[in-house]
């Protein structure tokens, strides 16, 4: 069994051993034995396991796993969408001794070929995934294979096969605190994925830092569909159900969603700003903003509206919503919050954990929250958000001189954010270090704020901000393919959009023009990473030979217009 010692001390240490994962999820299996505990809609039909079936399947595979002689530790990955076999494979990992590597399953075969040649694992929990190649491109053919029921892997051996054939594991395995529990891999926006490696007990202080906002209950129902391979739906989904036994709810797939979301009616709900403007656009498609505007002023009609309006979008039961993993428009948060979702925002890292909060009933929009509890947080002196505390991680997985380079001498972790800290420690980012570029002017432009400006627009499905070496600074904005079509009303609408987003910048910060395209930018495509962020160097280097022609066009609105054959199909 492996064992880590702590780049830094916690400063607090509010758990017990009872607290780890394991031991909570005995604690379930036998106080909340007949309670459902996930629910699985596949093919149509639906599937429920309680607290009890769910150990059983996860230690009948346990047993099966150590049946392998595999030495502990292992490392053993998951390639799978959210799914209720997700969660039972890492439960069955954890039981056999072994450490759990999830990866995205968004990701090209070729990506996930060099995250094993990495981890080295020995085998490998497939389900559904994105490329079709997978089997055969992807996973090499000396590691064991286990496909879920969601997965089309005919060489794997099936979960039903193991759980159908073997005997559950007996007894109650545990793991210490500083065993490594899990190596999750970074998106990879900067460069190759790093793999964080966290202990056990990071898992039950994530649980303690959502707790912070979320009010512990069993009685909660939750929405599993962003990436359980992402350290936001591993804290706020998978430790807090583990932390305090409450149900959890997948989606089939994406033309799925509303009607998984209204199944789940959810009363917690976590999101991100991509997502979330999707969600708006569908409320202002059937109801113009103007109209809903007249309508929350009439005081007989606004709690009705409000209503109406979280229960067409399966949120009506929701008591705490937040974003993540992205800057939200600040305009999006109000808008959310003035139709009835308590939306908040949270901020963390996958080396971090959940370090930000607002806490139980406090807000303010555009602030992430102040610390929670035995974590601190200060800024170095070019302005970066420095983390130290129990969630943090061991390190990175085969890279000492990266994880070395991460943390200071006092074992504060260098987030590559930019951030505000008041006088209350309420913290705000405000763009990230490494994506701060100088225009020919001299002056220091940082993108993340532009582009929340920008990003408000109903027709803008993705923007990005460039200008290193030009005159001035400039936005790619990639437009939906309907709104294309309207090209003289959006040029209006547009050029007012980037007058109103210059009037609250500074000088040297104001956009010289947009420059329109409706190229789409995606996950395949390798324009975003997996947690559906900007990949801004592939960006940057895709577009760079129309920067002159651009700037060149003497005009604030520009449209893109690909003069390689090769452009329409986006790399």
């Amino acid at each position: 069994m492996f064992s880590f010692s702590p780049v830094c001390q916690p400063v607090l240490d509010p758990y017990t051993d009872n607290d780890l994962p394991l031991q909570r999820i005995y604690r379930w299996e036998k106080e909340r034995a007949g309670a459902v505990f996930l629910t699985q809609p596949i093919a149509g039909q639906v599937r429920e396991w309680t607290w009890l079936q769910t150990l059983d399947e996860a230690r009948r595979v346990a047993a099966w796993m150590e049946a392998q002689h595999w030495p502990k530790g292992s490392r053993i990955v998951i390639l799978a969408k959210n799914c209720a076999w997700w969660i039972m494979s890492e439960f069955a990992i954890w039981m056999a001794g072994h450490v759990s590597v999830p990866i995205y399953p968004s990701l090209k075969a070729q990506s996930v070929r060099a995250l094993f040649d990495h981890c080295e694992p020995v085998a490998v929990f497939i389900g559904a995934v994105d490329d079709p190649n997978m089997a055969v491109v992807g996973l090499p053919s000396t590691v064991q294979r286990i496909s879920f029921p969601t997965a089309v892997d005919a060489s794997a051996r099936s979960w039903e096969s193991i759980v159908d054939t073997t005997a559950p594991l007996a007894g109650r395995p545990v793991r210490d605190a500083d065993d490594l529990a899990t190596i999750m891999y970074t998106s990879g926006t900067t460069g190759a994925p790093k793999g964080v490696m966290h202990r056990f007990s990071a898992f039950s202080y994530f649980a303690s830092a959502v707790t912070r906002v979320v009010e512990p209950s069993s009685e909660h129902r939750i929405l599993s569909y962003l990436p359980l391979a992402h350290i936001a739906e591993r804290a706020l989904v998978e430790a807090s159900a583990i932390n305090t036994g409450f149900q959890i709810f997948f989606v089939e797939n994406l033309s799925t969603f509303l009607t998984d979301l209204r199944r789940a009616r959810p009363t917690v709900f976590f999101s991100v700003p991509r997502l979330l403007l999707k969600l708006q656009q569908r409320v202002l498609e059937k109801v113009p903003q103007d109209k809903l505007d007249k309508l929350l002023r009439i005081p007989l009609a606004r709690r009705v509206v409000k209503r109406r309006i979280l229960r067409e979008l399966g949120l009506d039961t929701v008591r705490i919503a937040a974003s993540g993993s992205a800057p939200l428009p600040l305009s999006v948060l109000i808008w959310f919050r003035k139709i009835g979702l308590n939306l908040v925002e949270g901020y963390g890292m996958t080396e971090t954990g959940i370090s930000h909060t607002p806490g139980s009933g406090r807000s303010r929009p555009g602030w992430v929250g102040d610390s929670v509890p035995g974590v601190e947080a200060k800024l170095a002196a070019n302005g970066e958000v420095l983390i130290r505390g129990p969630m943090n991680m061991i390190g990175y997985y085969r890279n000492p001189q990266a994880t070395k380079d991460a943390f200071d001498e006092d074992g504060f972790f260098h987030t590559g954010d930019l951030g505000e800290i008041d006088s209350e420690g309420w913290l705000k980012i405000v763009g990230r270090v490494k994506e701060q570029f100088k225009t020919s002017k001299g002056k220091y432009v940082s993108p993340t704020p532009i582009e929340k400006l920008l990003s408000v627009h109903p027709a803008i499905e993705g923007c990005c901000v460039m200008g290193a070496g030009m005159a001035s600074a400039f936005a790619v904005v990639g437009i939906t393919k309907e709104w294309a079509q309207a090209r003289e009303d959006l040029e209006r609408s547009l050029q007012a959009l980037l007058d109103e987003a210059n009037a609250q910048l500074e000088t040297h910060e104001r956009l010289g023009f947009l420059a329109i395209t409706d190229e789409t930018w995606t996950i395949a495509n390798g324009f975003l990473t997996p947690t559906i962020k900007l990949k801004r160097s592939v960006l940057e280097e895709w577009y760079a030979k129309y920067f002159d022609q651009w700037a060149g066009a003497n005009s604030t609105i520009v449209w893109h217009t690909p003069t390689d054959p090769g452009d329409e199909a986006n790399g």
